[in-house]
């Protein structure tokens, strides 16, 4: 049997007044995922391990059944995989946002969603005018970008600017957890007010502004680590892989567990992203793998700026142009695919920042009784037969014979 996920990135919420107390997944138009929940078996998984924030890197990794304390090394040491950017002994890698702050505030963690064409002109320029021996900037996707610096003390408390819009940013300035950790906490501050002043008159910001758009007037880091050792997917369970997201961390992460990532050309992380090329790409490559992880960021996007219409639509997307396409191209091949179909973490539209809830999922094998379940959506997963699982509980239940 093959076996595939369907991530819907933050597709999890809460009730919304607007939509008279439905959630986004309730009210938008799902007839895939109710399908395939209604054939298959369903439950909640904690994917946000005691002690750990909820963020993606954390959630994702605890999908696919990784012991956080074991192997986690912070965000930017896993999308610097993907990027293609090694990481020696003694380095320590960083995300590394361009953000927007106004009136001192972090108006927004994206940058407006910059390009990543304008992105890389900035980061260039930053690497130009700060770069040195110990630091260096590389460029990544849009606002998402690496920052490494030698001999840094990864025991920094850090903000991740999306869990703060809205607020001082000198409130979210680096902190040292240890006095070993300060000067790396005071050389990471004074690169974000140095690229305050060099960023504000830069002609990509310029021009971004007589536009109405929101400037790349900051970066942020976050998230700080060194080179993990983690086990491959192979190594754990027997089986060979691959990978397909616009997003880095993803990627990242897939690179670690040895995943092949596949490019999706106009896969863009956001609403737009090209969700037909994505599930053709999942089909073709099923046909050779017997694991794939798809991950779609987009309904996350739209949590992390409040739009409840827009978060519908996104879980919408994901439903009629990956989901169905997927399920109809397989559900007739010799060899049975599974698929689950689940968020990492919720990002409610109220709050506009990811939230530790446990998070609901189908898991659909050919052949097998469903649970009493008819609709997926969070509270209709609390009601299925897997319960609430933790750890690796869900992908071995996902990936077991039965």
């Amino acid at each position: 049997m093959k076996h595939i996920i369907i991530l819907g990135d933050g597709m999890a919420d809460e009730p919304i007044p607007m939509l008279v107390g439905k959630t986004p997944l309730e009210a938008a138009r799902t007839p895939y995922m109710d399908k395939l929940a209604a054939m298959g078996r369903n439950g909640l998984l904690d994917t946000v391990p005691p002690g750990f924030k909820p963020g993606s890197e954390i959630a994702n990794l605890s999908v696919l059944g990784y012991d956080l304390n074991q192997v986690f090394e912070g965000r930017g040491s896993l999308e610097a995989a993907s990027m293609g950017v090694s990481i020696a002994p003694g380095e320590m890698a960083m995300r590394c946002n361009l953000i927007t702050i106004e009136d001192d505030k972090i108006k927004n963690h994206s940058a407006g969603h910059i390009s990543t064409e304008e992105a890389a002109e900035l980061m260039a320029f930053l690497q130009e005018k700060l770069g040195d021996d110990t630091v260096s900037f590389h460029p990544g996707i849009s606002y998402r970008h690496l920052i490494k610096v030698k001999d840094g003390n990864k025991s920094l408390l850090c903000t991740p600017p999306h869990d703060v819009p809205g607020s001082p940013f000198r409130e979210g300035l680096v902190r040292a957890e240890t006095p070993e950790a300060q000067p790396t906490a005071d050389l990471l501050n004074g690169l974000i007010l140095k690229s305050q002043a060099l960023l504000a008159s830069h002609p990509v910001n310029l021009k971004r502004i007589k536009a109405g758009k929101s400037p790349a007037n900051s970066i942020w880091m976050w998230s700080p680590g060194y080179k993990p050792e983690m086990k491959t997917f192979q190594q754990l369970y027997g089986l060979t892989g691959s990978v397909i997201s616009a997003v880095d961390l993803i990627k990242g992460i897939g690179v670690y567990a040895g995943l092949n990532p596949i490019e999706v050309e106009g896969a863009t992380g956001l609403f737009d992203t090209n969700y037909e090329g994505k599930a053709q790409a999942a089909i073709d490559a099923l046909k050779t793998v017997d694991f794939l992880y798809l991950h779609v960021e987009a309904p996350d996007e739209a949590g992390h700026e409040g739009d409840v219409e827009l978060k519908i639509r996104t879980i919408e997307d994901l439903d009629s142009r990956i989901i169905g396409p997927i399920y109809e191209a397989v559900k007739t091949w010799d060899e049975p695919v599974a698929i689950a179909v689940l968020p990492d973490h919720p990002t409610p539209c109220s709050l506009k920042i990811h939230t530790r809830k446990p998070v609901p999922f189908l898991i659909y094998k050919p052949g097998n009784t469903p649970d009493s379940v008819e609709k997926y959506s969070e509270a209709c997963a609390a009601e299925g037969s897997y319960g609430n699982l933790a750890g690796d509980q869900f992908i071995r239940e996902f990936l077991k014979d039965e």
